[in-house]
């Protein structure tokens, strides 16, 4: 009963094998992958908006510091980055404000507002900046970075809107 058209039983065996196999590679594989790959197409948190303080308890004319943390999940890594700076009011007008990072232009190092000086000071490398952000001395390239997005909310609170790092 062996004709050129049938095939042995151990062929038949090691095909449904094969067939039965790869199904059940492609049916547990294919959500497997989906899986551990579906973290890394959703987008990170792009901005984040935060709150500074009450505007009525920043003072007119002298720096104000302020520092928070934002964490942000992107696939499977989570970052957390320290924000930090000074809200400087000219006037009591709620839109005159300049809100200056306390990250030094030249390597990141923190600057520190000296009441004495009447300036940021960057213990880096002896870089000072002027109570606006103008560069006075040292190497920093540039005037201190600004928050330029920021509100005052219906109760009374300065928040500021923090983009990516």
């Amino acid at each position: 009963m062996s004709g050129p058209n049938r095939i042995s039983r151990r062929d038949f065996i090691k095909g449904t094998t094969a067939a039965v196999g790869g199904f059940i590679v492609v049916a547990l594989g294919v959500p497997a992958v989906a899986y551990l790959v579906d973290p890394a197409t959703k987008p990170g948190g792009k901005q984040s908006s935060v709150v500074v303080g009450k505007l009525e308890d920043i003072p007119v004319g002298t720096p104000y510091p302020f520092s928070f943390t934002i964490t942000r999940v992107n696939g499977w890594e989570r970052t957390a980055t320290t924000y930090g700076g000074y809200v400087l009011r000219s006037s009591e007008d709620p839109n005159d404000i300049l809100i200056l990072s306390s990250r030094c232009t030249h390597l990141s190092c923190q600057v520190n507002w000296n009441e004495e000086k009447q300036a940021y000071t960057c213990p880096c490398h002896d870089a000072s900046f002027n109570k606006t952000g103008g560069v006075i001395d040292g190497p920093p390239p540039r005037p201190l970075d600004r928050f330029a997005a920021f509100n005052v909310d219906g109760d009374g609170n300065l928040v500021i809107v923090v983009g990516e790092a």
